[in-house]
């Protein structure tokens, strides 16, 4: 479970990150390597995804969608200084829910 978190955290850092990094450099004038560096993070994104061990790739990408979202919201919150209101909270927590139950729901 707790490897299951951390690429789950690993994965959409290196994507949300690298997302930010080209966002930046195309944006805000920031210079090529930020975008280099983005894109690199963007491919190790898919790199790390493809450790988790659940064995249907669409599933773990739909899992993945949903931290994602509770990813970017903290991201907003930490990095760009936006604050989340109730409703990103709610939305993240049912996206959390989704996430379980696409996982570890019991299946035949």
């Amino acid at each position: 479970m707790f490897m299951v978190f951390m690429l789950f955290l690993l994965a959409g850092l290196a994507e949300i990150g690298g997302g930010y990094l080209i966002w930046l450099w195309l944006r805000d004038g920031k210079p090529f390597y930020w975008g280099i560096v983005g894109g690199f993070s963007l491919v190790m994104y898919g790199v790390i995804a493809t450790f988790q061990t659940f064995p249907s790739f669409g599933r773990v990408y739909a899992a993945y969608g949903g931290v994602f979202i509770i990813l970017s919201v903290l991201w907003g919150w930490l990095i760009d200084k936006k604050t989340p209101d109730t409703y990103d909270w709610v939305g993240a927590v049912i996206c959390l829910i989704g996430v379980s139950v696409m996982l570890w729901a019991p299946r035949n």
